[in-house]
């Protein structure tokens, strides 16, 4: 280290001087088309909503992602890392209603700022890929995708009950709707009819379930929760005749996976929207007030199911398709429309959910079903159903079959009488894609009184949002434009009108990650490009993307391949969801949440707050939200601390898939390890008489850590890398007399290995280290030298008549002689022998000595 050098790392210099060098030397820009040699490597974390400031959770995703890039790219890869923005969206609709701001000016502004903080990170991106989903250069490629969908069949428009979020006045997916409430605007959702158009992602539900398999290297519980969402059911679907039609209606369809059970049937209920509830509330105000109810409770099956279970008797009978026997029909708040056919047989005694409502309404309970071992006439359904598997009664030519078999044998049944035939049901439903909102992708159609929808031409594309948009009314501002939706009929040229609905936000974001590969192209994607860098390699988000985005974007990569842009199926060959960052939170003495730079904690753990002599309740450890305001600046950390400590503590405190605790002395540790790094190239001199051994040994800990942190960054195993280059610093620090080389070498190692984890620091050091290196992050990644990984010692147990006296340390390849001597000098062994002539002696090599006397 050259004389004069400060005694602390001054990383605000560092820092931006680095970030400034790899922009310069462009070290992160890969081709849009890779040499054909080339060893690819996409690494791709989710995009962020441009909200205005990053927040813990970005800072632990992105330098996540970052590691990854980095090191791929020193183990000779060409890594594609590229960055955007998910820019579409209520919140800046709602920022234009509430600042008097229009929604691009708040989104651009925002993400001018996220970007400089991003870019403070120092992380490895390659910003000239960089786009967001509200440019038109992006969603007119968008619109494009969707008239090629259209054209492959893929795109239907349909009228359909609708979740409906009153406050935000849009449509809401299955999935947007939290415990019977908009995922945004947290007011309760309603039922609506709207025609709509919808994704086909139900064309494709056997093949995405399918495929599940193949996905090795996604966690399991995502896979899990994909199969569950999709849904594959094997069952029946069986015809209830009327006892007397109602309105035309004369038979209900229902779909169940229990046929067996079939004479358990207590009674039918159908969903709120079902036809036959249509006519009950026609003839009686008293179930049109029950549906009004049923609608209001929402659509959630989370809160569905915790709901007490209500129904409406209509009146109306149906029969039964074995024996002819008629039962009551009920509206129910526990059906769903969009599940199965919106009406289901209640079977009390086999199901909890009919049980209770048996019970609350005096409807007969029937036993078909029982533990296996159980008397028929001395067994009873109480408070709890019977759902395991068991035996079959009470159920003629079922009677005493397990549940598979009498469930073909009923299947066989139905099929022979024409009531009803076996059936694979899908839970998947298609992906309605319309809502009605300003801040979104235009969906590109037009509506024509003598043509119906008519596409928008491919030389009209984008369809752009207009800029002069009034939202001081409420509703959709497209639909009260006074010009923009008027237009004429592409096909016969008399006035029509443009779709003002614009496309869910997830659509946007089904689709980036093929977009980076060739952002700047005139068509959707290249397909050299897409071909040469698909499939994303390692994709790093949060779990709670599990079902929404990446089942979207699995069948959207399906669709494109359907259109003819892309040949792949699987969007993601590597999926990685890391833990939440996790802090107190603290409550003021009137309940107010309040920040932890409000705060000062005692020493006897109590604490007020600051400035003040005001008590503060300490709140448990959880999630960071704005809402409680247990949030932590990422920009003041690293102000205060720099990038590279930020980052360091980020990846040391826990296995990155498990929540982790932010904590001042955390990140004050991390602190302290970068100055310890710094210190120790200060450090570097030749001893006055150097200790080879001390040499020989440093060497060996040094290869051992390329090894090990290898084996770590290469594992995800991020945690444990850190574990290991403290490891590595800690045998630099403990070898002052190891010669000069010996000790450079350990340090370039400690810089390089932590360099994706480190990188200014990394760059900072070894240019003092080694002058004129060029920088490391265009350095290959180090190799270890096998010779130097060897153990050189190994230690043994040794044992006198099988009993365990001593433990001995000899030179591996020490000889059988070698070994029975080391081991009968030891005390313990001797007073064991006890001056016993020894009868045998054992050595199994690198385990134990035996000696028997």
């Amino acid at each position: 280290m050259p004389e004069g050098a400060s005694a602390q790392y001054d990383f605000a210099a560092a820092e931006p001087r680095w970030q400034a060098a790899w922009e310069e030397s462009r070290c992160f820009s890969v081709p849009d088309v890779p040499p054909a040699d080339a060893r690819k490597y996409y690494v791709l974390e989710m995009f962020p909503y441009p909200s205005g400031k990053i927040h813990m959770g970005h800072v632990r995703n992105y330098t996540l992602g970052d590691v990854v890039a980095r090191y791929k790219r020193a183990r000779g890869h060409l890594v594609m890392h590229p960055m955007g923005w998910d820019a579409f969206g209520l919140p800046a609709e709602n920022a234009a209603r509430e600042r008097g701001i229009h929604p691009g000016q708040w989104t651009y502004n925002n993400i001018a700022n996220m970007r400089d903080e991003l870019k403070r990170m120092g992380l490895s991106i390659e910003w000239d890929r960089e786009f967001a989903t509200c440019d038109p250069e992006y969603y007119g490629q968008q619109q494009r995708l969707f008239l090629d969908f259209l054209r492959a069949g893929l795109v239907e428009r349909k009228e359909s009950l609708v979740n409906w979020d009153p406050v935000d006045g849009t449509v809401l997916a299955n999935e947007q709707v939290i415990d019977g409430r908009g995922w945004r605007s947290g007011a309760p959702v309603e039922k609506k009819l709207l025609s709509q158009w919808f994704l086909s992602i139900t064309k494709f539900a056997p093949e995405l379930l399918d495929a599940l398999g193949g996905l090795d290297r996604w966690p399991e519980r995502v896979k899990l929760m994909q199969a569950n969402w999709i849904g594959r059911s094997e069952g029946a679907r069986v015809r209830f005749p009327m006892a007397e039609p109602v309105d035309g209606v004369a038979e209900v369809e229902v779909f169940t996976t229990r046929p067996d059970t079939l004479f358990g049937m207590s009674f039918l209920a159908v969903a709120a929207e079902h036809p036959l509830a249509a006519a009950a509330a026609a003839r009686d105000p008293r179930a049109a007030e029950f549906i009004a109810e049923c609608r209001a409770l929402g659509t959630s099956e989370a809160v569905i199911e915790q709901a007490e279970k209500r129904g409406f008797d209509t009146g109306f009978r149906v029969k039964h398709p074995f024996t002819g026997e008629e039962y009551p029909v009920w509206i129910a708040n526990f059906v769903l429309m969009e599940y199965g056919t919106g009406a289901i047989f209640g079977c009390p005694c086999g199901d909890q959910r009919d049980l209770d409502f048996a019970r609350k309404y005096g409807l007969p309970v029937p036993v078909v079903v029982m533990p296996k071992g159980e008397e028929a006439a001395g067994f009873h359904v109480g408070d709890t159903a019977f759902t395991g598997d068991g035996v079959i009664v009470n159920s003629r030519f079922m009677d005493g079959m397990d549940v598979p078999a009498a469930k073909r044998r009923a299947i066989e049944e139905l099929e022979r009488l024409r009531a009803g035939e076996g059936v694979v049901n899908w839970r998947l439903r298609d992906w309605g894609v319309s809502r009605q909102r300003y801040w979104g992708c235009p969906i590109p159609v037009i509506h024509c009184d003598e043509c119906g929808v008519v596409p928008v031409p491919p030389d009209q594309l984008p369809v752009r949002l207009p800029e002069d948009v009034d939202f001081t009314k409420p509703g959709n501002p497209l639909d009260h434009h006074p010009s923009w939706k008027h237009v004429g009929c592409p096909s016969c040229g008399k006035p029509a009108r443009r779709e003002t609905d614009t496309f869910d936000t997830f659509v946007d974001s089904s689709w980036y990650f093929a977009r980076f590969c060739s952002p700047r192209a005139e068509q959707p994607v290249t397909r050299a490009a897409v071909d040469a860098w698909l499939p994303v390699d390692q994709y790093i988000g949060g779990i709670e993307h599990a079902i929404l985005h990446l089942l979207y974007s699995r069948f959207f990569t399906r669709a494109m391949k359907a259109a003819g842009h892309v040949t792949l199926d699987e969007p993601f060959a590597g999926l990685f969801t890391q833990g939440m960052v996790q802090h107190e939170s603290y409550k003021g003495a009137d309940g107010r949440w309040l920040y932890p730079e409000e705060i000062e904690k005692r020493a006897d753990g109590t604490a007020i707050v600051k400035g003040t002599n005001e008590p503060v309740t300490v709140g448990r450890v959880e999630a960071m939200s704005k809402s409680k305001r247990n949030t932590v600046d990422p920009g003041a950390i690293i102000a205060r601390y720099g990038a590279d400590t930020a980052r360091w503590f980020i990846l040391s405190d826990n296995p990155p898939e498990r929540d982790m605790e932010w904590s001042e002395s955390g990140v004050q540790g991390a602190f302290r390890f970068t100055q310890r790094v710094w210190r120790l190239a200060q450090n570097l001199a030749e001893a006055d008489k150097p200790d080879e051994a001390a040499g020989r040994k440093l060497r060996v800990a040094t290869h051992r850590a390329i090894a090990a942190v290898t084996e770590a960054w290469e594992g995800f195993a991020f945690n444990v890398a850190v574990a290991r280059l403290h490891e590595l610093a800690n045998a630099i620090a403990e070898a002052p007399g190891a010669p000069l080389a010996a000790r450079e070498e350990a340090l370039e190692m400690l810089l390089r290995l932590a360099a994706p984890a480190m990188p200014h620091l990394a760059e900072e050091v070894m240019a003092r280290l080694r002058p004129g290196a060029g920088l490391v992050a265009r350095m290959p990644w180090p190799e270890a030298d096998p010779a130097l990984l060897k153990a050189e010692t190994v230690t043994l147990a040794v044992q006198v008549l099988g009993k365990l006296r001593a433990t001995i340390e000899v030179p591996v390849e020490a000889t059988d002689e070698e070994v029975f001597a080391r081991a009968e000098a030891e005390e313990n062994v001797q007073r064991a022998l006890d001056g016993k002539p020894i009868r045998k002696r054992i050595h199994v090599k690198g385990r134990v000595v035996n000696l028997v006397a």
